[in-house]
């Protein structure tokens, strides 16, 4: 197969181009966002107006018409989605991530999915519930895996499997393993509470073989050293995966929080309430209670943006300067992201509860966003009992212990 030549320059969008296309989107997304709940996954015209403003190539290589922008540009975009939909934004966030990640691959495996098909998206399952057999020429891999987001968007699945070698499951050697999703069966376990709308169903396969180009081991994507990184020599695919994947959850639950407020504002500044507690119906607005509420929400949000921001932007400029991340550093990013989510969340519940039994109607997105942002921030990369701790061992001298950051 013929190699893709670098993309041209005049193909390149800038990062505040990129941001400014998210941002147009959230009306459009907004208007879709019950359509996609009911459904149960991103709807095609949605994801393909994603996928024509270019935001899933953020992370791809230059090369195969990509545009590499830092993990802080993408993140901001990331943001602006997950304002209109939860379900929409953490599909295009998940999803674009794995274009970053597909890009530590070798070369052949990113022509054999890109040549021909530039806007060819990946769903993916970390979770490692699938084992994989050395044979020749690559590898046989069977099980099960659930979590797969924006299957029903993406020509190709990547999932987590433990090597097995003579016999014995060598599960310190996780790999993760590339094929089109045609070579898969589905299952459609996805009925829940919370991000119902990312289509995150679960895929099986037995014997599947993998050829050598399309596996990688998991100490790859953590090295600094990929396969991928010989090809595609920018700063993007030398950064740990797991700080890539902690900021590609983090940012829409942020976006998550901030169209909750701003959907509170909307329907406060002209909601009266009945009286029930007051001596006259009065503009909700006007109390006390909820001025405080509304400030709260709003200085959690904006102190979690700065936080987010703020450590993508460090993670890139250390990058360049120095090539590599510290484990002080990696562990600072996991907890803080942690700690940032944490106050999305906060801004998210303050923001419900104010709401009172409108917010709890199907038909009111408050509650909506409240659901989304929990399910999201039950993603172990942004557990706060986990990337807290890891982050609290480091700052006490001791080991940071078998976390993945």
């Amino acid at each position: 197969m013929a190699t893709v030549t670098e993309a041209l320059p005049d193909q390149y969008i800038e990062p505040a181009v990129m941001i400014e296309r998210a941002r147009a989107l959230v009306p459009v997304i907004q208007e879709s966002r019950e359509k996609t709940e009911l459904n149960r996954r991103v709807a095609d015209d949605i994801f393909d107006q994603i996928l024509d403003a270019g935001l899933f190539r953020m992370l791809m290589p230059r090369r195969f018409g990509g545009f590499e922008h830092g993990m802080d540009v993408f993140a901001e975009a990331a943001y602006e989605i997950a304002r209109g939909c939860g379900s929409v934004g953490w599909v295009h966030s998940i999803c674009s991530m794995y274009q970053y990640l597909l890009g530590m691959y070798p070369l052949e495996a990113q022509e054999e999915i890109w040549a021909n098909d530039p806007n060819g998206c990946t769903s993916a399952s970390f979770t490692p519930t699938g084992t994989a057999i050395k044979v020749d020429g690559g590898y046989k891999i069977s099980g099960n895996w659930a979590f797969c987001s924006g299957l029903d968007n993406c020509p190709w699945v990547l999932v987590a499997v433990n090597l097995i070698e003579n016999g014995k499951d060598e599960s310190v050697q996780r790999g993760y393993a590339v094929s089109r999703r045609s070579s898969f069966g589905i299952e459609d376990t996805w009925e829940v509470a919370g991000l119902a709308g990312t289509g995150s169903k679960t895929v099986f396969c037995e014997d599947l073989f993998i050829p050598e180009h399309f596996y990688m081991g998991l100490d790859h994507t953590m090295s600094g050293a990929p396969p991928g990184a010989e090809v595609n020599p920018g700063l993007l695919y030398r950064i740990p995966a797991f700080q890539a994947l902690s900021i590609s959850v983090a940012a829409p639950i942020l976006g998550m929080a901030q169209g909750a407020y701003d959907e509170f504002i909307e329907t406060t500044r002209g909601r009266v309430t009945r009286g029930a507690a007051l001596s006259s119906p009065a503009p909700m607005a006007q109390l006390p209670t909820i001025q405080v509420k509304v400030g709260e929400a709003a200085a959690s949000i904006d102190a979690a943006k700065l936080v987010v921001f703020r450590d993508a932007r460090e993670l890139m400029n250390t990058m360049a300067k120095k090539g590599e991340l510290s484990v002080e550093q990696r562990a600072r990013n996991k907890g803080n992201l942690g700690f940032a989510t944490g106050l999305a969340l906060n801004a998210v519940d303050i923001l419900f509860e104010a709401s009172g039994g409108k917010g709890l109607q199907l038909s009111n997105a408050m509650q909506r966003y409240w659901r989304d942002a929990h399910a999201a921030a039950m993603h172990i990369s942004v557990n706060r009992d986990a990337v807290l701790g890891l982050y609290g061992r480091v700052h006490l001298g001791l080991p940071a212990g078998p976390a993945q950051f």
